[in-house]
């Protein structure tokens, strides 16, 4: 493979993550609005956002396992082309059980994600997979940057403008994909599925072992994450008087040095420091982090811990990510990344719940906010339990 077509393979891949990071996003400021005009309450709010990390949690594998026998290439087309009809779909609704179909049908299309990463894994070698996999992740920062910004500028053309123009970037993405991304998986390696296999025989096919203990160090991570994530915008408004708009100059800080840490950074520290070390170190960060938090540290301070936040989560996904993809032989590569993307949509289902259940419990306190994320803290540490028992993948031979 010359390296102009590889470079044209990950331009594609890259701009397949970011425009559906970008839908994700869009619907952060723009959705709990939007479905208020329909009557929705704040628990209906709740369940219209978590319904979507549900349905990818539900269907990633599924679609890992499609893409490891028909190939990437169909895969990814196909859940775009599903994801522009959940969005069209939200943008022609006038229910609320219309709304939450949408939802229902763009969380269930989130194949995209899997498929892509399975993708980077067939065209790279193992010593580069945690390296394209920082690619990845800087893409998903990227979108957090540019969506909930487009979103809030589309809203001001009419409140479903934002989902027609998400859903019509998703119809772009889809002509690319047809148009310029080459399958990756050959004849020989889908032959290899002749005989449908469960999940359940991932473990033959892969470092078990180390595999699952990154899938359950992801899926508690990013619990935890998403706990900050969820709560972020209250606290910021209870203990600093933000404003939705400064709220997202702060997310705008996080997803900067995000796309500068995973675009660029990790790919000195990688080769100097190797991804286990560098998991660890990031969720060190991350614990140490969420205790920062809630503490009168002043407005600098909020952005210095914020950005903190930004340098940990960077070191820990795409070398996660990366871990995951080396245990796994090439033949297994989507229904393992469908899997760890199925852990980690339970995570941000769960994580968004939980942190909305125990701010609660500081409601007219002036430690608002101390609760969630102390409680993140502590489920950082049970992430670094589970991750100590991390080494070296052995992956078997296809």
């Amino acid at each position: 493979m010359s390296a102009a077509s590889r470079k044209t393979q990950f331009t594609v891949v890259f701009l397949t993550i970011l425009l559906s990071t970008i839908g994700f996003g869009v619907c952060i400021p723009v959705l709990p609005l939007y479905a208020k005009t329909f009557g929705a309450s704040e628990f209906l709010n709740g369940l219209l956002i978590g319904v979507f990390p549900l349905m990818v949690f539900l269907a990633s594998p599924l679609w890992g396992k499609l893409s490891d026998r028909v190939g990437r290439r169909p895969v990814l087309i196909f859940s775009v082309l599903g994801s522009a009809a959940g969005y069209f779909l939200m943008g022609f609704a006038h229910t609320l059980t219309l709304l939450f179909i949408a939802r229902i049908v763009d969380g269930a299309s989130g194949g995209n994600v899997a498929a892509a990463q399975a993708y980077i894994a067939d065209i790279t070698s193992p010593k580069e997979r945690s390296r394209a996999m920082g690619m990845i992740g800087a893409a998903f920062g990227l979108g957090f940057i540019i969506g909930p910004a487009l979103g809030g500028i589309a809203a001001q053309i009419s409140p479903n403008a934002p989902f027609f123009l998400v859903g019509i970037l998703c119809l772009i993405n889809a002509v690319l994909i047809w148009t310029s991304l080459p399958e990756s998986l050959t004849h020989e390696r889908r032959r290899q599925h002749g005989a449908p296999q469960p999940l359940s025989a991932l473990p033959s096919h892969a470092d078990g072992p180390v595999y699952f203990t990154v899938a359950a160090s992801y899926l508690v991570c990013l619990a935890a994450f998403s706990i900050m994530t969820a709560v972020f915008s209250l606290f910021a408004q209870e203990r600093f008087g933000m404003d939705e708009q400064h709220v997202g100059y702060v997310m705008a800080a996080i997803g900067v040095v995000g796309v500068v840490m995973q675009g660029g950074v990790m790919r000195k520290l990688l080769p100097a420091y190797g991804e286990i070390r560098l998991a660890l170190s990031g969720m060190a960060i991350l614990l140490v982090s969420f205790i920062l938090l809630p503490l009168d540290t002043g407005l600098y301070g909020l952005y210095a811990v914020s950005c903190l936040i930004a340098v940990g989560n960077s070191l820990v996904q795409p070398t996660l990510n990366g871990l995951a993809s080396r245990c796994v032989t090439s033949a297994w590569q989507g229904r393992a990344m469908g899997l760890l993307q199925s852990s980690a949509s339970l995570g941000r289902t769960v994580g968004p719940v939980l942190g909305g259940w125990l701010l609660g419990f500081d409601r007219g306190n002036s430690h608002y906010g101390r609760t969630p994320f102390w409680v993140a803290a502590a489920l950082m540490a049970v992430t670094m339990v589970i991750a100590s028992r991390l080494r070296d993948p052995q992956c078997p031979p296809d």
